[in-house]
């Protein structure tokens, strides 16, 4: 599968339709963004049951200020419509690899009770 295009109008669609997905928030003038889209690419081969999103900066400036985005490239993970894992910085295949199975591991009970008993459930 190839990756989505997430923009602000399909963005809780794609999130609330998906139980897992990788977004990686970009620009085309960045540098360290095209080096990392290969890779990015590369995993979403590899594992075509989860949704890869890219997010351009530049043209979804809401959803990247939503995010408080303020370095790009940023990959953001999010399960359940939790977000389990946000770094910026372009990450090499076997970190990537490192983190997608590290996201699949997680007990989502478990992290739910974790961020309501900081404040941050509903």
């Amino acid at each position: 599968m190839s990756t989505v295009e997430l923009t602000k109008e399909n963005f809780d669609e794609v999130i609330d339709g998906n139980d897992f997905v990788l977004i990686d928030f970009w620009a085309s003038w960045c540098g360290p963004c095209r080096q990392f889209a290969p890779v990015y690419e590369g995993a979403a081969e590899r594992h075509p049951d989860l949704v890869f999103a890219k997010v351009d900066t530049e043209a979804q400036q809401e959803l990247a200020a939503a995010f408080d985005i303020r370095s790009i490239p940023t990959l953001m993970i999010v399960r359940e419509k939790v977000a389990v894992f946000a770094q910026p910085g372009a990450l090499p295949e076997a970190a990537l690899e490192d983190v997608i199975g590290q996201a699949r591991a997680l007990d989502m009970d478990e992290v739910r009770r974790s961020v309501a008993e900081a404040g941050g459930g509903k």
